[in-house]
């Protein structure tokens, strides 16, 4: 049995798969276009991707447009496949990016880490770019549907429900994280039970795409039979040659054990996921990393009340320095085992849910 496709508005991704957005350097246009040309929805995240710019202290603004629109060129330029942006609503240069991946003919803008309620405006009028918000609730998804539909007679192309086993930021408390009722195949069927009344006369119900987690073809087939229309992954995506990465942020998670996946109190605010090494250790025992902010990345982060700075950190982390950073990752980071390309995983999801279909249809 076959994948089916994704269509998110009048797009079309031959799989029903959805590389997530991770952010300062991490995907990038290598991996994006990667994903994309193997039929996928590849994505470029606009969370400080001039970070490696030599001005981007002082015109940090124009450092991560000029690089975003970059990359996003330089990923249409590789394929003719689904690309899409990842922006945060807690980027200070929010609008900034949003508008930046429109002119630059974004397939797909998702927008979460915040509720994107005015992000329909800020579209020029005859933008083909479609747009897709990420929740972590049924509440959210229905507020937000609500929201565009009184201000901007419009929906969302599609629904993106991210579970408490993600990595990276996580919209959960820490409670939440492991309580059953917000585990993801749970949330799933939430959400799309709450946008179902959204549906309009013979139009199609709004994709909702599974995210969180989610590690093997078995897994797409499980969130697909509950109703969800894609999944999205990223740990997976990190392991793979073509992310933009360094091998040495790679590496960290052939490392990692089940018992180093922790949650931090990141300094934007939010609890994360990362895999636990020196240098938050040395966060938890209360070393001040000392530095001074010329970003202002995150609306929610107060630099006078922060142990470090989480975008230099994340930075080095990016170029394997982990003396001075951490990676994010996943629940299942822990069960990588090898890099391989992106042809090769993709391969192995469309094999592995082609068994469990076979299986669940025997």
């Amino acid at each position: 049995m076959q994948l089916p496709p994704l269509k998110i508005g009048d797009k079309l991704s031959r799989l029903p798969i959805v590389q997530g957005g991770m952010g300062v350097g991490i995907s990038m246009s290598g991996l994006a276009s990667a994903v994309a040309e193997q039929g996928g929805v590849g994505v470029i995240s606009a969370a400080m991707p001039g970070i490696q710019e030599p001005d981007i202290a002082k015109n940090g603004q124009e450092a991560n447009i000029r690089v975003l629109r970059r990359e996003i060129r330089k990923a249409r330029q590789k394929t003719g496949g689904v690309i899409g942006v990842n922006v945060m609503v807690a980027l200070t240069n929010f609008e900034d990016m949003v508008l930046t991946s429109a002119a630059e003919g974004a397939d797909v803008i998702f927008a979460g880490a915040g509720l994107p309620l005015s992000l329909p405006g800020l579209l020029p009028e005859g933008s083909r770019t479609r747009l897709a918000p990420i929740v972590s609730s049924a509440r959210a998804a229905r507020i937000i549907c609500q929201k565009w539909k009184s201000r901007f007679d419009v929906l969302p192309d599609a629904i993106v429900v991210e579970g408490p086993m993600a990595g990276g930021h996580l919209g959960f408390t820490k409670d939440q994280i492991e309580d059953p009722a917000f585990a993801l195949e749970k949330l799933v069927v939430e959400v799309i039970e709450s946008v179902r009344e959204f549906r309009e006369g013979g139009a199609d119900p709004i994709p909702v795409i599974a995210a969180g987690g989610i590690f093997t073809g078995k897994d797409i087939h499980r969130f697909l039979s509950l109703g969800a229309s894609a999944a999205q992954m990223g740990t997976r995506f990190v392991a793979t040659h073509e992310c933009d990465a360094d091998d040495g942020f790679k590496q960290v998670y052939l490392n990692a054990r089940e018992e180093d996946l922790i949650i931090i109190e990141s300094p934007v605010g939010m609890p994360g996921r990362v895999v636990r090494n020196a240098f938050i250790e040395e966060v938890n025992q209360g070393r001040k990393k000392p530095f001074a902010c010329p970003f202002h990345c995150i609306k929610t982060c107060n630099p006078s009340k922060s142990p470090y700075c989480i975008a230099r950190a994340l930075s080095n982390a990016r170029k394997g320095r982990f003396e001075n950073g951490f990676a994010f990752a996943g629940q299942n980071a822990h069960r990588v085992r090898k890099i391989v390309s992106v042809k090769e995983l993709m391969d192995t999801l469309v094999w592995e849910y082609g068994q469990s279909a076979a299986a669940k249809a025997a």
